[in-house]
C-alpha cells in the first residue's frame, strides 16, 4: 500500500511527461504550412522582379494573387487538421495567435501603405513583419531555426532599405528561404523522425 502512495507521483509526473511531449511533436508540427507560405512568397517575389527587370508583363505585380490560392489552402488545411486536433495546448492557442495577429498587422500595413502611397519602404516593413511571429515561433517551439529565420528578416530589411525597390524583392526571396522554407524542412524532417 505504502509502495503504491509513493509510486503514484511517479507515475502522474511520467504521465504529465509523456503528455507534453506528444504535445510538443504534435505542435512541432511538419513544417507544412511554413513550406506554403515559403514557396509562394519565394515565387511570387521573385516572378515580380523578373517582371519588373525584364518588363515581361505590364503588371507583374498580379503574382501576388496567388497568395489568395495559399490562404484557400491554408484554411483547407487548417480546418482538417482542427477535426483531427485531440487535445489543444496552450503553446497551441499561443502560436495561434502569434500569426493571427501577424496577419492582421500585415493587412492594416498593405492598406495604410497603399493609403498614403509608401510603397518604397514596403518590402523592408514586411522583412520586419516577418520576423515578428517567425521569432515567437521559434521560441515557442523552441526551434533555433525559427529564431535565426526571424534575425536573418530583420538584418535583410535594414540592408534592403538601402537598395532600390526591385531589389528589396530579392532580399524577400532571401529571407522566406532563411525563416520558412530551410525550417519548413528541418520541422518536416523532425516531425517523421519523432513519428517514425
Amino acid at each position: 500500500m505504502e509502495n503504491e502512495k509513493l509510486l503514484q507521483p511517479a507515475e502522474s509526473l511520467a504521465l504529465i511527461e509523456s503528455m507534453i511531449n506528444k504535445a510538443k511533436n504534435r505542435f512541432s508540427e511538419n513544417g507544412q504550412l511554413y513550406l506554403l507560405w515559403g514557396w509562394t512568397v519565394f515565387f511570387c517575389s521573385l516572378f515580380h522582379f523578373i517582371g519588373i527587370k525584364f518588363s515581361l508583363l505590364p503588371h507583374p505585380e498580379m503574382v501576388w494573387m496567388l497568395t489568395w490560392a495559399a490562404v484557400i489552402y491554408q484554411i483547407i488545411f487548417l480546418s482538417k487538421q482542427k477535426k483531427k486536433e485531440k487535445m489543444k495546448t496552450y503553446t497551441d492557442e499561443v502560436e495561434a495567435y502569434v500569426w493571427i495577429a501577424f496577419s492582421v498587422v500585415m493587412m492594416l500595413t498593405i492598406f495604410l501603405m497603399a493609403k498614403n502611397n509608401a510603397f518604397n519602404t514596403m518590402y523592408p516593413m514586411f522583412l520586419v513583419l516577418y520576423g515578428i511571429p517567425t521569432f515567437l515561433s521559434g521560441i515557442v517551439l523552441r526551434f533555433k531555426p525559427l529564431k535565426v529565420g526571424g534575425i536573418i528578416c530583420w538584418v535583410l530589411a535594414v540592408i534592403a532599405s538601402f537598395v532600390w525597390f526591385e531589389y528589396q524583392l530579392l532580399f524577400l526571396s532571401l529571407a522566406v528561404i532563411a525563416a520558412w522554407i530551410v525550417p519548413g524542412y528541418l520541422l518536416r524532417a523532425k516531425y517523421k523522425n519523432e513519428n517514425a
